[in-house]
């Protein structure tokens, strides 16, 4: 019964990691529920500081921010992405499917003549950015279950400063969006410069007439860098909520499939233990007939 004792070890070994990733899959389901919150939480302000910038701008015509659309005069060749990624794995296809993504942009338009840098933020965009040999100007690691604005703001600042001195044509921020539990959607979207369809104000809302202190100009150029900021705060939520949940469905199935191992293991090992029982009867048979 070497093969039954065997069998019976395999079954015990699956039964254990079937344990582990029942807990993996029950945590993330706690954890996502709360990143949803944080990531929903972050809408209302990225909302309000858009509304107000658009206010500001239109209300403004006569000064152009270096982050708007139609203030770019320069041609630096160069194009720069914010790419966030998880920390850890065991999330299923979530940062193949990003990074896949990102590969495709960055062939586009290094095809046209352009030079890629890249701010990588999360530990498995980072490994990957460094194994393919791109520039990374600059990382943010260990973000944790929870974003938090200090952490990213010196990152993404560089990225910001190179922008606004002409040494970046573009922008762009890639990362998850959360839609569904079930379902997590890769995004590759321009953050620079800001078009006019992103700070479109709120058609519904009241017309809004501002005192400036200490002028117009100053108040734009900070409320331009904090929606910015706000934009990658929200790339960053929505990113977290997508991983918990990726995790959940990735546990989830690693448990349903654990369980079909343990099934089969379970039949070879009757099919085992029937077919030896079978041959010791058939030898006590066989030795009670000779004698």
């Amino acid at each position: 019964m070497a093969v039954g004792k065997e069998i019976r070890g395999k079954i015990k070994s699956v039964e254990n990691t079937k344990k582990i990733t029942k807990a993996m899959e029950m945590v993330a389901a706690s954890k996502m529920r709360k990143a949803q919150d944080r990531m929903r939480a972050a809408r209302p302000y990225s909302d309000k500081i858009r509304n107000i910038t658009a206010n500001l701008a239109t209300a403004n015509p006569e000064y152009t921010h270096a982050f708007m659309a139609q203030a770019k005069g320069t041609s630096a060749k160069a194009v720069g992405f914010i790419v966030v990624t998880t920390d850890k794995g065991l999330c299923g296809g979530m940062n193949t499917n990003i990074l896949r993504l990102v590969t495709q942009k960055m062939r586009e338009l290094e095809t046209a003549g352009n030079k890629i840098e890249v701010v990588a933020i999360g530990n498995k965009g980072l490994g990957f950015m460094n194994r393919v040999g791109v520039k990374v100007v600059s990382h943010a690691i260990a973000i944790g279950d929870t974003a938090h604005l200090d952490k990213l703001i010196g990152p993404v600042k560089v990225m910001l400063d190179r922008y606004e001195a002409g040494e970046l044509d573009a922008v762009y921020v890639c990362y998850t969006k959360f839609i569904n539990t079930m379902k997590q959607e890769a995004m590759v979207e321009q953050l620079l410069p800001l078009s006019s369809a992103q700070l479109s104000a709120d058609k519904d809302s009241l017309s809004w007439d501002y005192i400036y202190e200490p002028e117009a100009q100053t108040v734009i150029d900070e409320l331009l860098v904090r929606y910015v900021e706000a934009l990658v705060y929200q790339a960053v939520a929505e990113n977290l909520a997508s991983e918990q949940s990726a995790r959940m469905v990735a546990m989830k199935s690693a448990s349903d499939n654990a369980g079909n191992v343990i099934g089969e293991l379970k039949l070879i090992y009757n099919k085992t233990r029937q077919a030896a029982i079978t041959k010791e009867l058939s030898e006590i048979v066989a030795g009670a007939a000779a004698v």
